[in-house]
């Protein structure tokens, strides 16, 4: 069954742990939709091309700007031992603005019979880097609200931050809302980030809301972003160089 668009006008929290603390709280505008599916959106909406905010395949799967969209997603869930018969994939992301796209998270949203049984969280950084984590429970059981996924980090994300510790992972995704939390802990170091807000159909009023509320869609995140790392390393946060990405595309 193919589903229709949604819009998520969220939050996003980041909260800073260890010697250096710092928080922000910014409101951000996700997309819900089925990246296999024909079902359009509202006019000022597009899939696979130039309109006030689009989302294209080659933005997700795989490596940053050379995406293969849905393609990629059941790749890798076939890989991990998914049966793929009675899967949706439903796609989770910022869309493009005026053509313009930047992700720090998307995630694939795997649903069996309403149930989520796994999420592939797509990981981009500003250095243009990008890997995925592939987050489910043994044998696939449904992903609830009570459960807590973990795996070690392996991205570069933050130059603040080691590429050390790990995540864990919590998804509390429902009919009528999206909650979702990352922490990351290296010892007494760590960051938790949240992203949450209700789930609504996709509509041009809606849109035309979101890009007046939150004007330039995902170049203002990217801003946001050098702006919270000036105010961190004005506070004395340690910088790490840019090593290496991991050669693997999936942890």
């Amino acid at each position: 069954m193919s589903h229709r668009p949604e819009h998520i006008a969220g939050v996003t929290t980041h909260k800073r742990l260890g010697k250096v603390s710092h928080s922000f709280r910014y409101g951000v505008d996700y997309v819900l939709i089925d990246p296999e599916a024909d079902a359009t959106g509202p006019f000022l909406f597009l899939r696979n091309r130039f309109n006030l905010m689009a989302v294209h395949d080659h933005d997700h799967g795989g490596p940053l700007k050379k995406g293969r969209g849905p393609t990629w997603a059941r790749e890798v869930l076939a890989a991990n031992g998914l049966d793929q018969r009675n899967l949706q994939l439903l796609l989770l992301t910022q869309p493009r603005f005026l053509g313009y796209v930047f992700n720090p998270v998307s995630f694939w949203l795997v649903m069996e019979d309403q149930a989520l049984v796994a999420v592939i969280a797509e990981v981009s950084t500003p250095f243009g880097d990008r890997h995925s984590y592939l987050c489910h429970t043994p044998d696939f059981v449904p992903i609830t609200k009570d459960t807590r996924i973990r795996t070690p980090k392996s991205l570069h994300v933050s130059p603040f931050q080691d590429v050390a510790g790990g995540y864990e992972f919590n998804f509390d995704i429902s009919p009528e809302r999206i909650n979702i939390r990352i922490l990351h802990r290296n010892g007494p170091e760590g960051v938790i980030a949240t992203l949450s807000g209700p789930r609504t159909p996709m509509t041009n009023v809606g849109l035309l809301k979101a890009s007046i509320r939150r004007p330039l869609g995902a170049l203002r995140t990217i801003m946001l972003i050098y702006w919270q790392a000036l105010r961190l390393k004005l506070k004395g946060a340690r910088y790490r160089a840019h090593p290496k990405p991991p050669n693997s595309e999936i942890t």
